[in-house]
């Protein structure tokens, strides 16, 4: 646009000029195609009409009027020799360049450009054959050469804006596909952990839910026939240790399923008292900080033994890790879920070796897996000098079809 206006003003304002001043005038003609640019994006066909127009109305003016815009005179000098709008060539690259959206076709946006071209292929109408030949004379060729170059200018534009238009068609069209390709790669990998989840849950249905059952039966077995009462408390123990183990094993099926019916049939329930295990910590000598906020909702099964796993995990790396440190338990309920932070000061002793290199280690990641797979989120880290787990976990199970 810039260059279009210094184009515009060259034309009309510098000594000796082709185009008469008028008082200013035809500047201000001229500086409205420059200025028209400004909107070559939004609206090209405008830019591009508004800029044959007004090469129209110069090559009309002078054919009813020679001399009326253009010095015509011999004895005046032609440089710069301009006799179209000097912004034709921009105004023919953005028409081309910039279709808008549910695009012309090509043919329909050469008209304007083809207007443009009209005023410079009559150009020895409007001007006589005196100043053509001192506009000969100044451009080293013929006046077919000069028209020939003014034309292949203003084409030239309009192709550059073609092959813009082209590239950035082409640019779209490899991103679309890359993005496509994207997509697909994310469902097929969907598919595939749903299909590994699914096969995880058919073994574990199958085998450890089986087995564990058994172990039930045999304890039930056992202390019916126990001779004496502690055996009887030890296989009522190890049963009831048992269903609670089936109970949660049938929870984490139901997940890797993500079966709809399992999931409604599911009946909701309080989520369980934290109070038990800040006593159980208080009572080996860890000075534990309960805060509850709000009433407890009724959720879905798994989600209480989630959290209810969370605190637990917590308050036990918080015995093995940092001894002598106090930690603090802060519980949010809310309607649509939980959430739970627990966080410890720094160790005020140095950890037991062997306590702390006891389990497997593997239980903030088991935590963050259960929590990210009831659609919850997990995060774990230091914190002050201690450390904190944070989870947030909704009240009930979101549940999807499985893939096909």
């Amino acid at each position: 646009m810039l260059v279009g206006a210094a184009q515009s003003c060259w034309t009309v304002a510098a000594p000796d000029a082709m185009v008469r001043p008028h008082g200013g005038a035809s500047l201000a003609l001229f500086l409205v195609p420059a200025l028209a640019l400004v909107f070559r994006r939004r609206a090209p066909m405008a830019v591009a009409w508004v800029t044959a127009g007004l090469a129209v109305l110069v090559w009309l003016a002078e054919l009813a009027a020679p001399g009326t815009l253009l010095r015509v005179d011999a004895g005046g000098s032609l440089e710069p020799p301009v006799w179209w709008p000097p912004t034709a060539p921009l105004a023919a690259y953005a028409v081309m360049a910039f279709p808008r959206e549910g695009a012309r076709p090509v043919w329909v946006r050469w008209p304007p450009v083809a207007a443009m071209l009209l005023p410079i292929g009559l150009l020895d109408d409007v001007l006589p054959e005196s100043a053509l030949r001192q506009l000969s004379a100044q451009e080293t060729g013929s006046v077919d050469g000069i028209v020939f170059r003014s034309m292949a200018v203003v084409l030239g534009g309009a192709l550059v804006g073609m092959y813009a238009a082209a590239r950035r068609r082409v640019l779209q069209g490899l991103t679309e596909r890359a993005e496509r390709a994207e997509r697909e790669r994310h469902l097929l990998a969907e598919r595939a952990r749903a299909e590994e989840r699914a096969r995880l849950a058919a073994e574990m249905h199958d085998v450890v839910a089986h087995r564990v059952t058994l172990m039930v039966l045999q304890a039930g077995a056992l202390r019916v026939r126990a001779p004496d009462e502690p055996t009887r408390a030890a296989a009522e123990e190890l049963r009831g240790t048992g269903c609670q183990a089936l109970e949660e094993l049938r929870d984490v099926i139901g997940l890797l399923r993500r079966d709809p019916e399992a999931a409604a049939a599911a009946a909701a329930e309080p989520l369980p008292d934290l109070s038990v295990l800040v006593a159980e910590s208080a009572a080996v000598g860890v000075p534990v900080e309960l805060a509850e906020h709000g009433d407890r909702p009724a959720a879905s099964p798994a989600v209480g033994r989630t959290a209810y796993r969370i605190v637990q995990e917590a308050l036990t790396n918080a015995r093995k890790h940092a001894p002598g440190a106090a930690v603090h338990v802060e519980v949010r309920y809310r309607t649509a879920g939980v959430t739970l932070v627990v966080r410890n000061a720094a160790a005020s002793r140095e950890p037991d070796a062997d306590l702390a290199a006891s389990g497997s280690g593997t239980g903030l990641a088991g935590l963050r897996e259960r929590v990210e797979l009831i659609g919850g989120t997990f995060t774990a880290g230091p914190d002050a000098g201690g450390f904190r787990v944070e989870a947030s976990l909704p009240a009930y199970l979101p549940v999807t079809e499985p893939s096909s």
